[in-house]
């Protein structure tokens, strides 16, 4: 059953019971309304009789011209009774006499009402049949009218549950659009109420908006990632060939493996990241304790000097304790190491200080340093500031760092080194207290 025909049934249903619970308590009134007006005529009739015999005197037994019968007659009759409950006069066959007096009492279908007079008793009657008839014709009404009301409020209810659910059709034929072409770039259009459908097509095309974005993001990683894989794969395959040529000079074929095990290094680190990457994007959360940031630093930097002995690296720190991933934090200094000896000329420096309960670490270079219009883009991926500049893994080291600092709750910058140039990241952490 489709969810308008559910809505159609639902609504159908609320104007059912409705209508019933309307229908009982019409009904309880006008049944009560019928037996108090009964009473009301039996009572006035059975005065008036009181009255006229009272001014009368005795009445005789005298039998009545056309008496009604009760079988078939919905009229009120009177009868009259000695103080000995004989009858004296009727005008109905056959005579009921009440079974208490004075008052009112339903006896063999008839509703009686007895009241004294001078010499007997009076006894108004009427056959119940009446009121219910009455009741009878009303519930027929209503049983008769509530058809045409349910068939209406069916059929309303189908209109307006087809209009109510007609936005949320093309939000999922959108979607299925949307899935089938792969263009996320359409957008529902937009609708001026403030009601809940409304709600639901500006957040759809949130999402649309989000999904597009994510999705040319992954385009453009894919893409910069088989860039990057191609260049050191082009590389060790061409000198791979040259090494199968066994012509060429022992000083060609020397320079020709040290430049396979760099690019298998390059290659590699390239896929360290992309992983770490991957895995950050999977979900992934660090797990802290408690780090001495400045033995840290000083080790990678030692690390750091043997591997690139041509710069100096200079490094002086204060001690600063983090809560943080040992590794993770190993991999950021690294990061931000590889990056300043890929574009410093002279010298680096290494700064560890804390500030207003913060551990700051900078890491400086006398490069050419970075304009100040693209320093939150260098922490894409693969950006970079000069396409004409060339190193390894560019553009995914930032963007990994920063997700490390992020989950450090931390944050990440890029200023400039001097006035005279150079680039300065600098990285701040929350202080553990002293214990």
């Amino acid at each position: 059953m489709s969810l308008r025909l559910r809505l159609a049934v639902f609504g159908a249903g609320v104007v059912a019971v409705a209508l019933l619970v309307a229908g009982l308590l019409l009904y309880a009134l006008l049944s009560r309304s019928a037996l108090t007006t009964q009473d009301n005529t039996l009572r006035a009739r059975a005065d008036a009789a009181v009255t006229e015999l009272n001014a009368s005197g005795a009445v005789s037994a005298v039998p009545a011209v056309a008496p009604a019968d009760l079988k078939t007659s919905n009229d009120v009759f009177v009868e009259v009774f000695d103080s000995g409950w004989s009858l004296l006069y009727t005008t109905a066959k056959p005579a009921v006499a009440p079974d208490r007096w004075p008052g009112f009492t339903t006896r063999a279908g008839v509703r009686l009402y007895s009241a004294p007079f001078n010499h007997g008793y009076v006894v108004a009657g009427q056959a119940t049949r009446v009121p219910q008839e009455s009741l009878a014709a009303v519930t027929a009404f209503l049983v008769i009218s509530a058809v045409p009301a349910l068939i209406a409020a069916l059929l309303a209810s189908w209109l307006v549950a087809g209009r109510a659910l007609a936005p949320l059709k093309a939000v999922a034929v959108a979607a299925e659009d949307i899935g089938r072409t792969r263009d996320f770039g359409r957008r529902l259009p937009a609708r001026r109420s403030r009601d809940e459908v409304s709600r639901l097509s500006a957040g759809f095309n949130g999402m649309l908006s989000r999904l597009q974005d994510a999705y040319e993001s992954q385009r453009r990683f894919v893409a910069d990632a088989s860039h990057e894989l191609r260049t050191p794969l082009t590389t060790i395959q061409g000198n791979a060939g040259l090494l199968t040529n066994r012509t060429v000079a022992e000083e060609v074929r020397t320079a020709a493996i040290a430049d396979i095990a760099a690019e298998s290094a390059r290659m590699g680190r390239l896929v360290d990241r992309l992983l770490t990457l991957a895995r950050a994007e999977s979900g992934l959360e660090l797990t802290l304790t408690r780090v001495d940031l400045r033995l840290l630093v000083y080790e990678v930097c030692r690390q750091a000097s043997s591997a690139h002995p041509e710069v100096p690296l200079y490094v002086r720190g204060v001690t600063a304790f983090v809560d943080g991933d040992h590794d993770a934090l190993h991999q950021l200094v690294w990061i931000l190491l590889d990056n300043a000896f890929r574009y410093a000329h002279a010298a680096i420096e290494v700064r560890l200080f804390t500030e207003l309960g913060w551990a700051r670490l900078a890491v400086i270079d006398d490069g050419p340093g970075v304009p100040p219009e693209e320093r939150e883009k260098i922490f894409d991926r693969f950006y970079r500031s000069d396409p004409s500049r060339q190193g390894s893994n560019a553009g995914l080291g930032l963007s990994i760092a920063r997700w490390i600092v992020n989950q450090h709750h931390g944050r990440v910058t890029v200023g400039d080194a001097s006035a005279a140039g150079g680039a300065a990241f600098l990285v701040d952490l929350p202080l553990l207290p002293r214990s």
